[in-house]
């Protein structure tokens, strides 16, 4: 959510600042609290917009999962199903590693290096699974 993505914020500054990179900032309108005040998840104005940009720093746009306010899956289908469509999204790359001096809630972790693929467009999310 809001707290990842100002950390993760923190960190690109960092780097631009250190580095030859020109980094600019945009927030938009979504999510669940979006759709809250205004019935609306994720209009095509907001996707050519998008479209205008390098890169997409994307958090976590859902509710409360005790929410019953939002029908179940809306933000899903409407939002990040869209997004990943809107600009065929087919992987989430998510490498992990444990860094030397970082803790672990394993008891005797040893090394670990490894790379979470998941699917964004296809399997269960074309629609027929």
């Amino acid at each position: 959510g809001p707290e990842v993505v100002a950390q993760a914020l923190r960190v690109l500054q960092t780097v631009a600042s250190s580095s030859d990179i020109d980094l600019a900032q945009r927030e938009y309108p979504l999510g669940a609290d979006h759709w809250r005040a205004t019935g609306e998840t994720l209009t095509e104005d907001t996707i050519h917009a998008l479209r205008q940009h390098d890169a997409i720093l994307f958090g976590a746009v859902g509710a409360d999962p005790r929410s019953t306010d939002i029908p179940s899956g809306l933000i899903e289908r409407e939002m990040l199903l869209k997004l990943r469509f809107s600009f065929d999204h087919y992987i989430n790359l998510r490498p992990s590693n444990l860094l030397p001096g970082a803790t672990s809630p394993l008891s005797n972790p040893g090394e670990i290096d490894f790379v979470v693929v998941r699917e964004g467009t296809e399997g269960p999310y074309v629609g027929n699974g």
